[in-house]
């Protein structure tokens, strides 16, 4: 493999100011990188994701996108999605500064886990009149229960916490899969959900593998500290190299699940906010879009903001 530079940018992603959100690194023109450099690429920057944009297999499509975090691929996750998305409709249209301030861009999107309908709102930063904008995508697969029990009294002792404290309403631990598979923990108040703290090897030890992804813990109770929140969440993934993670798609689009089944929800479209990141100092926000029909989600959607905070070239 020959040495050539590549750029690529950084973006915090569910978010729309620098410096919270999730940190993610995309890199550009990725073409002609093998899985061992891809793997050590994503190591370097050692951010919990790292998303490489490669040419698309159909050339009707936008990008292919392959996506790592500092120790495995992932199928699908939706912090790297947002952010390809938001970048790549900057690198199409460029700055707005320069034009009326706002445009919309349409892009599909390859994943192993597979095609995804982006919308991009571009748009000027409020505050700095950076580049910033909003990603809304498709989940590429609906929420699907798996298949296994998880012990309450396991979950809270590798949590940390008192077994009494996990389960609120209807809510009981379940683990669901949108692609990444999650153990998703609903707990009593926000204060438990701040308590939580995630032994490594308690959770390799109970926490199922499911197409061969060890699942996450996922935290979440109702409300948050942003008045407009539905939730609020924390996730754990301490054997995927991310002790604590401040925003994952992947484990919203799993809680999708969880929310439709234990809320027994009416037919028709649903919203639901989640916020994470707060313990972390990293306040994110993540907008889930569900339509349901006869008790079962029929569509799911994604969505986000993301800010460029930083670009330059890699030299590998």
């Amino acid at each position: 493999m020959q040495s050539q530079a590549r750029p690529y940018a950084i973006f915090d992603v569910f978010s729309d100011r620098a410096l919270a959100g999730n940190p993610l690194a995309v890199v550009f023109e990725a073409d002609g990188l093998d899985d061992a450099a891809l793997q050590g690429i994503a190591a370097e920057f050692n951010l919990s994701e790292t998303v490489f944009v490669l040419s698309p297999q159909n050339a009707h499509h936008t990008a292919h996108l392959r996506i790592f975090t500092p120790v495995q691929e992932l199928p699908f996750a939706g912090h790297p999605t947002v952010g390809a998305a938001v970048a790549l409709a900057h690198r199409r249209n460029g700055s707005t500064e320069n034009g009326a301030g706002h445009c919309d861009t349409v892009l599909m999107l390859e994943e192993r886990a597979g095609n995804i309908r982006a919308v991009v709102s571009m748009r000027n930063h409020a505050v700095d009149d950076r580049p910033a904008g909003f990603a809304e995508f498709d989940l590429p697969r609906l929420p699907r229960q798996v298949d296994c029990i998880v012990k309450r009294d396991q979950v809270a002792d590798a949590l940390g916490i008192n077994p009494g404290s996990v389960g609120f309403e209807n809510h009981v631990v379940s683990v669901w899969s949108a692609g990444v598979p999650c153990v998703l923990i609903p707990v009593r108040d926000r204060t438990i959900a701040e308590n939580c703290q995630c032994d490594p090897a308690r959770w390799e030890a109970l926490a199922p593998i499911d197409e061969g992804i060890l699942a996450s813990a996922f935290v979440y109770c109702r409300g948050g500290i942003d008045h407009s929140a539905d939730f609020h969440a924390r996730m754990f993934a301490p054997c995927s190299g991310t002790p604590e993670d401040p925003a994952t798609g992947s484990a919203v689009a799993a809680l999708a699940g969880a929310v439709n089944a234990f809320d027994d929800l009416l037919d028709g479209h649903h919203i639901r906010i989640v916020e994470q990141g707060i313990e972390m100092g990293r306040p994110s926000k993540i907008h889930l879009h569900m339509d349901v029909t006869a008790g079962r989600i029929t569509r799911a959607r994604l969505g986000g903001a993301a800010v460029r905070v930083a670009e330059g070239l890699l030299y590998v």
